[in-house]
């Protein structure tokens, strides 16, 4: 992963291998048009920034890679393990923003799919063989569910894919270093029979250092997907102020970036 510019936004790129086309990557917090906290490019509905904020947000977001608002496609998270299917072509994708879910699965051209976060992990596949394409919201609760996993058996059922052709990147996070958590974190990753002590730290009586992207990586192997076909950022957002948004960090008043990923028309 790498920061390219596209239009007028900064963002962590992906690159995919394969014949497939598609774009994808996770936003930054520069070159949008929130005020303070939310400064400056805020993608979350779910946040007190003025909504004219947003929408303007998303328009450059969606400008950048050269399509309408209209074609990006935003959910209503919830920290559950539904997932949203788009299999067809539809006028108006903007009517998906009140679906509660936590992952989108789609195999249509020029719709842009996005997760937002501030602190909860964005992953991204791809089938570049059978040219699908899906994004993955995954904070404590999601991948304790093993949402991702679900995610990758949605894409094999729907889309005949096969999980060794998967591609996955687990984008910026909060990290290890900076995300402790309690017993009742730690009871729901073992109720789902995960192997808790290889992606957490204990620090104390009833308190743990938690790695999701470990965790979610460790999901994705048991999924199928190769090793060398996972990319995960090192970078935490906790501690980067100066590229994104942490919600443990400015205690909740803050923004939302986006794990975002589209095909292209060959």
């Amino acid at each position: 992963m790498q920061m390219k510019r596209s239009g007028r936004i900064h963002y962590l790129a992906v690159d995919f291998d394969g014949a497939c086309r598609s774009v994808q990557g996770f936003t930054t917090r520069h070159e949008g048009v929130s005020r303070p906290p939310y400064n400056s490019l805020n993608l979350g509905m779910n946040t007190q920034d003025q909504p004219f904020n947003i929408e303007g947000n998303r328009s450059i977001l969606t400008h950048a890679f050269g399509i309408n608002q209209d074609d990006l496609v935003s959910v209503r998270q919830v920290h559950g393990s539904d997932i949203l299917v788009i299999d067809e072509p539809n006028e108006d994708y903007g009517h998906f923003s009140s679906v509660e879910s936590d992952a989108v699965i789609t195999n249509q051209p020029g719709v842009m799919i996005g997760i937002c976060v501030a602190d909860c992990v964005p992953i991204l596949l791809r089938d570049p063989v059978k040219r699908a394409v899906a994004v993955v919201h995954a904070g404590w609760q999601g991948t304790a569910a093993k949402l991702v996993a679900k995610t990758v058996a949605g894409m094999k059922s729907l889309f005949n894919s096969d999980p060794k052709e998967l591609q996955a990147a687990i984008g910026p996070g909060i990290g290890r270093c900076c995300y402790e958590v309690d017993a009742p974190v730690r009871q729901a990753f073992l109720q789902n029979g995960m192997p808790w002590d290889s992606f957490a730290e204990e620090q104390g009586e009833g308190k743990w250092r938690l790695d999701m992207a470990a965790a979610n990586r460790d999901l994705l192997l048991s999924a199928g997907v190769p090793a060398a076909a996972i990319q995960v950022s090192d970078m935490c957002v906790c501690c980067r102020k100066d590229l994104f948004f942490s919600y443990r960090r400015d205690k909740g008043d803050t923004g939302r970036q986006m794990g975002f990923i589209m095909l292209t028309e060959d």
